[in-house]
């Protein structure tokens, strides 16, 4: 299994460290260049500043790319500004990214007072565990094929559609490596459901 981190801008650092630590080759995706020599298996989007990172990925040339992987069944994990990156709506008039999931997004939802802080909520499949948000977005809707994984004060802040699995959360800054270890479920399962000859 070799992972992808899109290493931009943000806290891919964190991710690629949990993935080392659950004995997983990964790689850091910066340009274009990187994707083709690589045999990629799934894909995660850090947190960070989603238009910065929007940005960049048009920049250098790797919106269209990694939009068509993942249209094409590419296992993504997407936390905070990655689940930005993945929605086909965003309130408030910024531009769609990848636009893929069927989701509507508000950024940096909780405001000032509210832009860091840490709860124990239930993630369905999980159970309880620790979500740090920081300066964090949520979904204000979700289309009839994405289920719902998780809610905060009645907020969606996780959620799955197929091969996108999203969190306004931070799964990186916690000792608990539930969540990269359910994205990594659904990676082996594409790759055993891959056809023959092709790469999950």
């Amino acid at each position: 299994m070799n992972i992808g981190v899109l290493a931009l801008q943000g806290a891919f650092a964190e991710h690629i460290g949990i993935l080392e630590d659950e004995g997983i080759t990964c790689f850091e995706i910066r340009k274009k260049s990187d994707i083709p020599g690589q045999k990629m298996d799934g894909l995660i989007l850090p947190g960070g500043e989603s238009t910065v990172m929007r940005k960049l990925l048009v920049r250098l040339d790797l919106l269209e790319p990694l939009q068509e992987m993942i249209r094409n069944g590419l296992p993504v994990l997407g936390t905070c500004a990655g689940l930005i990156l993945l929605a086909k709506r965003i309130t408030g008039g910024d531009q769609p990214c990848f636009a893929c999931m069927d989701t509507t997004v508000r950024r940096n939802a909780y405001g000032r007072q509210l832009g860091s802080f840490e709860v124990i909520e239930e993630f369905v499949g999980i159970g309880l565990i620790p979500m740090t948000f920081i300066r964090g977005p949520y979904i204000e809707s979700a289309g009839k094929n994405v289920d719902i994984l998780a809610r905060v004060d009645e907020k969606i802040v996780a959620a799955r559609q197929g091969n996108m699995l999203v969190t306004a959360f931070h799964p990186e800054l916690t000792d608990n490596r539930s969540v990269h270890r359910y994205f990594l479920d659904i990676v082996r399962n594409n790759y055993r459901e891959a056809p023959a000859g092709r790469s999950a």
